[in-house]
């Protein structure tokens, strides 16, 4: 195209269809990249990037940048004689808690991060940690986080055997997925939920007060 015999109208046009075909496409750009982000973080994981960051823009280049930490990572599928052992301590763990909710839930918070260092993740603070599971494990990072919380509401004397029941259980959705066989169907529990009823450990504690 010869410029020279354009008008200045033309021109005009011609740039502003540019900007207007290029405003499109990172618009496009921009929306798939949200909704790659929404679909691997989840929506929860999601939305509490956006709130702490105070904005979309902000989240996703914090949640981009937590997915290229976490591929940096050399992380590996537990060996069954690991799985086999941490199920062993997760079993004692829930014992524990009949007669000692509040250790029980300190040993489960130790127990998890044991078994991430097994996994290939950095042993760092609970905000580090929490933000590497949600690249991998979004779905039951806020189980993890929502645990984390009742276990600090406890040192504040805040917390009831019920929260800290609460807090076991989320703690084992995380320690479920992270020693889950690679090949397992999503969804799949590796426990059998007859190894542990809280329901029926809170009422035998209850008796046991009585």
């Amino acid at each position: 195209m010869n410029l020279s015999n354009l008008s200045t109208m033309e021109i005009a046009l011609i740039v502003c269809c540019i900007v207007l075909v290029g405003g499109v496409l990172v618009y496009l750009l921009q929306k798939r990249r949200t909704a790659h982000l929404r679909q691997r973080f989840g929506e929860s994981e999601y939305e509490t990037a956006v709130i702490e960051r105070g904005g979309r823009r902000q989240a996703e280049a914090v949640l981009d940048e937590r997915a290229k930490r976490v591929e940096s990572f050399h992380l590996r599928a537990l060996t069954p004689a690991d799985r086999a052992r941490f199920m062993t301590a997760w079993a004692q763990v829930q014992a524990h808690f009949v007669d000692m909710p509040a250790g029980a839930v300190a040993e489960a918070d130790q127990l998890l991060g044991d078994v991430m260092a097994t996994r290939g993740y950095p042993v760092g603070d609970f905000e580090q940690r929490a933000a590497d599971i949600s690249v991998d494990h979004p779905l039951v990072t806020q189980n993890y986080r929502a645990a984390h919380t009742i276990a600090l509401s406890h040192l504040n004397g805040q917390a009831s055997t019920e929260d800290l029941r609460r807090a076991m259980i989320h703690y084992r959705a995380l320690f479920e997925e992270l020693v889950r066989e690679p090949a397992a169907v999503v969804g799949q529990s590796t426990m059998p939920e007859s190894r542990v009823d809280y329901e029926t450990d809170v009422a035998l504690r209850a008796r046991k007060a009585s």
